[in-house]
């Protein structure tokens, strides 16, 4: 018998007033409660009970050791208490990990509306390109965009697809005119969002005969974040690819146009990763399934805005 079962049943047989009774609230036999007294003994190097035939009472040393046995039964069911807790009761710290743009434009916001749900749930998001190690950095859940997943022991669901749409500035488009089909691109200054599973000087489109478009000529600009090469498109250095969410602003205000509107490139999946689906704590599994409803939603309504938008190209001259 381990030590904390020891303590408890010393502890049971001090309430119960004798081995026997101690045996029956247990379910054991008495010459085993008899063992595990005597063996806590020899362990402690200390009686912790003075026993004849008719009387049980604690010693000197058996009462002080009562009393720690006690506290630390009560801490360890609190622990036991608390751990099961988890699985029913989302509560605790989340720490999160989001890739930087769909963490700025989706993940942020979708926080806190979980939070609203779930209020004793406190979240830690962290905001990086790059994926982290998710058990080795303390992270609960990933949420990536890729086209796919290297292979691991992570639980992965998929939670949505993102798509990219070529943008330009009207200056740009003033200056040296909308492609009209994707060989036009080649007439074009085309910057490049660096990902790390998509080929640089690629650009795959969806739905076509021959999807890959590629570059013939070195892009000027490669950025690995969205939200900078969109600043740079604003600016007039050339057309790039930005996810529907970073492309959204400035279509709405008019800094950016949509070129090749009819065509959009292939999307890139969004995947929560975690680490085990045994024994899941409810904080992650609620996170995970707020995820799975929302984030569809939220794009499609992106989507809905953009086919509103409609062709955003420059039909009048634009003033330099």
């Amino acid at each position: 018998m381990d030590t904390l079962e020891s303590m408890r049943m010393f502890v049971r047989v001090v309430e119960a007033g004798s081995f026997t009774k101690a045996a029956g609230l247990a379910s054991v036999t008495t010459p085993q409660v008899s063992r595990s007294i005597t063996d806590l003994e020899s362990r402690l190097h200390t009686r912790l009970l003075h026993r004849t035939t008719r009387h049980m009472s604690l010693t000197e040393a058996g009462e002080r050791y009562l009393q720690h046995c006690e506290q630390i039964l009560a801490q360890v069911d609190l622990a036991e208490a608390e751990a099961a807790g988890a699985g029913a009761q989302p509560s605790g710290k989340l720490r999160v990990h989001g890739t930087t743009s769909f963490g700025q434009h989706h993940l942020a916001p979708l926080i806190a509306r979980y939070s609203k749900r779930f209020p004793d749930v406190l979240i830690d998001l962290v905001l990086a390109q790059r994926v982290p190690d998710i058990i080795d950095e303390g992270f609960d859940v990933s949420v990536v965009v890729a086209r796919e997943l290297a292979d691991s022991a992570l639980v992965s669901q998929r939670i949505g697809s993102l798509y990219t749409v070529l943008c330009a500035s009207p200056r740009y488009v003033a200056k040296y005119g909308a492609p009209a089909r994707i060989a036009d691109l080649n007439k074009h200054t085309c910057l490049q969002l660096v990902l790390p599973d998509v080929p640089l000087g690629q650009w795959h489109f969806e739905a076509m005969d021959e999807p890959v478009f590629r570059h013939v000529r070195p892009a000027p600009l490669t950025v690995n974040v969205s939200e900078a090469l969109a600043g740079t498109i604003r600016e007039g250095l050339g057309i790039g690819p930005l996810p529907i969410s970073v492309a959204l602003p400035g279509l709405r205000d008019g800094s950016l146009v949509r070129v090749l509107s009819e065509h959009r490139l292939r999307a890139n999946n969004i995947y929560a990763l975690y680490a085990s689906r045994r024994y899941l704590d409810a904080k992650i599994k609620t996170f995970v399934e707020f995820l799975r409803e929302q984030v569809p939603l939220a794009l499609a309504e992106q989507e809905r805005e953009l086919m509103e938008l409609g062709d955003s190209r420059v039909h009048e001259p634009y003033s330099l």
